[in-house]
């Protein structure tokens, strides 16, 4: 009875890399009740299986825009919001299906917080980074007496490993999951010279090499074909105890071309924005560095849409850590901008998450001053392979 007529369709992040269950969405459907509250109505879709697939992921959450107005209603505006990974499918989304075949609107305006936005290949390119730099000091995925294959594809498909079992390997060579006093002194020496290179905090090398193992190893068999979409030929990584050494040895690979045009053309935002986009995230988000607006910005720039990006940062040390008041803010000045079409500034967010605390509880901690750095400057390359 509170819905206000219009419509979120929302895209969770991830990739996740095992199937959705019934408590899978949980933590979105609590963290992001902020819009219902609000009176928006809310829907989104677990996509059709787990893993990556960015446009079937744009697709399935414009199915699930679908449903609810074949089967509920049809709303005054729709509005997409994309988180993390979400974000990802949501610049493709309002590239692909923000128009209807007749011209009509899919979407009225979108909404991303701490989204992936670099796209593929270059915002999973660290991750292969990380799965040379890794092997190179653990020696143990795969060990030297088992069947050694291209570390580009992360693992092969036919090597059966659960995230328990790479957790234990990489507690194996790191001691991650000890206290400190308990690592090995090569443990340590192993952690530093890897989080040295990777320039990430300890907490989510466990996280990041999920990826750089089992998701890699999907984009390869869905995406790529079984060919390596990147390439680590001529780059240099610095931060470790003997930088000569580890870049004498490393392993090295090659992008093969169609490999990586296949997963830019599934992946890469091409900056075209046909409703408004606003979109924020977490100045020291340790997941999804906020360099990568960096490159959404650009993008959008050349393709001569600046007029239809906003972007503004907060404070958090998490990922998608927003608070209510403060995601409450972005949605109200979307709104805002479609209904009366002035691009809201960061000073106005920030202003308007100040007045919502009187009604939602949490912190404001938007920087209007803030602009991110260039993508470039974040992580272990000085070199840069061809993209």
């Amino acid at each position: 009875k509170n819905w206000n007529g219009h419509l979120i369709v929302f895209a969770h992040g991830g990739p996740h890399i095992v199937p959705p269950t019934a408590t899978t969405s949980q933590p979105d459907l609590a963290k992001y009740s902020i819009a219902v509250r609000q009176g928006f109505a809310w829907v989104a879709s677990s996509y059709r299986r787990e893993g990556y697939g960015v446009r079937a992921a744009a697709e399935d959450s414009e199915h699930a825009r679908q449903f609810f107005v074949d089967r509920i209603a049809g709303p005054r505006r729709t509005i997409f919001h994309g988180a993390s990974w979400g974000g990802l499918v949501g610049s493709k989304l309002v590239e692909v299906h923000a128009k209807g075949a007749d011209g009509s609107a899919n979407y009225d305006g979108a909404f991303f917080n701490s989204g992936f936005v670099a796209g593929a290949p270059l915002g999973y390119e660290f991750r292969a980074d990380l799965r040379v730099i890794y092997q190179y000091y653990c020696k143990n995925l795969p060990r030297p007496d088992e069947p050694q294959y291209p570390l580009w594809s992360g693992i092969p498909a036919g090597v059966k490993i659960t995230l328990k079992d790479l957790q234990a390997l990489v507690d194996e060579c790191t001691g991650i999951s000890k206290p400190l006093a308990a690592r090995t002194e090569l443990q340590k020496q192993n952690l530093a010279n890897i989080l040295g290179v990777m320039r990430f905090p300890e907490g989510f090398l466990v996280r990041h090499m999920q990826a750089a193992t089992l998701l890699l190893r999907e984009i390869g068999e869905r995406t790529t074909k079984g060919r390596s979409a990147f390439s680590n030929i001529g780059v240099r990584y610095s931060g470790s105890s003997n930088d000569e050494e580890l870049n004498r040895n490393v392993v090295r690979f090659a992008a093969d071309p169609e490999a990586l045009a296949a997963l830019k053309a599934d992946g890469t935002p091409n900056g075209t924005l046909a409703i408004p986009v606003l979109s924020i995230h977490s100045i020291n988000d340790p997941q999804v560095v906020v360099e990568v607006q960096s490159v959404y910005r650009d993008m959008v720039h050349a393709a001569g849409h600046a007029d239809r990006l906003a972007q503004a940062y907060t404070n958090e040390n998490a990922h998608t850590g927003q608070s209510a008041p403060e995601l409450g803010a972005a949605l109200d000045a979307l709104m805002q901008w479609i209904e009366k079409g002035v691009k809201p500034t960061p000073q106005a967010i920030a202003a308007g998450c100040e007045r919502l605390r009187a009604t939602f509880e949490g912190p404001c901690s938007y920087r209007p001053d803030f602009m991110p750095k260039p993508y470039s400057t974040r992580y272990a390359r000085t070199a840069a392979a061809t993209r």
